[in-house]
């Protein structure tokens, strides 16, 4: 396996700048030369480093090689300004866009792809646009973009909404704190959250992205219809106590897709803690080969 590893943080060495557009990419990829390639694509916030390491380890075990990014406006990526008027900058057809670059940069003509939380929104409108490009599709802890499924606890929404501490150990506390309301009850482990976060603030802290990306979701609409004419192996996993996006929004997601398959994960929440990695794992293995090409 190439890259540096620590018990807290995937892949912190240098990664590879991808020009997709006018968008700058920090991108890492690693495992076992010859391997399928899952593209992991990550949440609202999350920097490429963010991955609990022990899943693209067991990933590589499996034999698959792994992509992770940086989004647009977080971590070493290109940054944007607020946008004129009332809309977004940017939807999240741009970040699929983006992610399209980055497999064309690789020479990739066709992944496994897997997003959590926005990640599998992003991961869907990857699907939606450029379904060709995917062998199959896996969506975590997501929703449709339906505003009367996937909602949020009161308790959940507020964390989303509270603003960013901007002195470190602040950030560390309050990520800290977010993680218990919206994480597996009982089983958020502190010190590896406390260490994420902390090599997260030191290699970018861009709070002003986290806004942006927000207005990106919500404005990119309902997802449903065009959800119904994928074409693409799909399996939806979600927490049966998520408290951020409710249960309800998995199970929307793999109600819209065409043979959709859905894996719920009881006492897990908004997060994926080392106890329900085997399950996580083995599912995404045995989707990923059930999709892949056969000599």
């Amino acid at each position: 396996m190439s890259g540096a590893v620590t018990a807290e943080v995937y892949g912190p060495g240098e990664g590879e700048v991808v020009e997709s557009g006018d968008v700058r990419l920090d991108t890492h990829l690693d495992g076992p030369k010859g391997g399928e390639v899952l593209l992991l694509v990550s949440g609202l916030s999350r920097q490429r480093i963010e991955w609990p390491v022990a899943l693209p380890a067991a990933l590589h075990a499996a034999g698959l090689r792994t992509l992770t990014v940086d989004n647009r406006d977080v971590g070493h990526s290109t940054k944007f300004e607020a946008a004129d008027g009332d809309g977004p900058p940017y939807l999240l057809a741009d970040f699929a866009a983006d992610h399209l670059g980055v497999l064309d940069h690789y020479g990739l003509d066709r992944v496994h792809v897997l997003g959590v939380s926005m990640g599998g929104m992003i991961s869907q409108q990857l699907a939606i646009d450029h379904g060709q490009r995917l062998l199959s599709l896996t969506s975590v802890m997501s929703t449709t973009g339906d505003s009367s499924v996937g909602r949020a606890t009161d308790e959940a929404m507020a964390v989303l909404t509270t603003p960013a501490p901007t002195e470190r150990e602040a950030f560390v506390e309050h990520t800290l704190r977010s993680a218990r309301v919206i994480g597996s009850p009982g089983l958020v482990d502190e010190a590896a959250t406390r260490a994420r976060a902390g090599a997260a603030f030191d290699r970018c802290f861009h709070p002003q992205g986290v806004l942006r990306q927000i207005q990106a979701i919500v404005g990119s609409g309902n997802r449903t219809e065009a959800l119904g004419d994928l074409d693409v192996p799909t399996l939806v996993v979600h927490g049966a106590e998520d408290p951020l996006i409710s249960v309800s929004g998995g199970e929307a997601t793999a109600a819209a897709v065409p043979g959709a398959r859905l894996h719920v994960i009881e006492g897990m929440g908004h997060d994926l803690p080392m106890a329900f990695l085997p399950e996580l794992v083995g599912a995404v293995v045995g989707h990923v080969r059930d999709a892949s090409p056969r000599d």
